[in-house]
């Protein structure tokens, strides 16, 4: 099992983020690298949550997303062809003096198969670079939807 901790500071409010982050129409996958809009299902949302499937690349993974506190929402993986166990994602969001925002992720990836071991033991060799330059696009994207023109 893989447990990846990243930051990335921020422009961008948490309010900002979090709609960037449920945001679950056409588009996606400019804002998450590691998503698709092929492969994005809505299975079902609500004010505060969303059950939805998403991937890219031959993983997918339905999640549990509960954004109920702005300033920490959980990704709790329930079903995937490769994740299992307490896989999923947590974002928390800190906000700074100077009206910036940090934004902690944390990634667990527990492997259920051959495939997904496999993938986990990688990025827990290399997750700081992939999913660190992920985490940076997709700030750099979610800062752009909120630029002053």
């Amino acid at each position: 099992m893989s447990t990846i901790r990243l930051q990335q500071p921020t422009t961008a409010t948490p309010e900002q983020f979090v709609a960037g982050l449920t945001d679950f129409g056409p588009g996606r996958e400019e804002l998450f690298p590691n998503s698709s809009d092929a492969g994005l299902v809505v299975h079902d949302r609500g004010d505060t949550f969303a059950d939805v499937t998403e991937g890219k690349g031959g993983v997918w993974e339905r999640l549990h997303y509960d954004w109920s506190d702005l300033s920490h929402v959980v990704l709790t993986t329930v079903e995937s062809n490769v994740w299992g166990g307490a896989s999923g994602h947590t974002y928390t969001f800190t906000r700074q003096a100077d009206g910036t925002t940090i934004v902690h992720a944390e990634v667990v990836r527990d492997g259920k198969n051959p495939k997904g071991k496999l993938i986990g033991f990688v990025l827990g060799l290399f997750a700081k670079q992939t999913l660190g330059a992920a985490l940076a696009t997709t700030v750099k994207a979610i800062e752009a939807r909120h630029a002053v023109k």
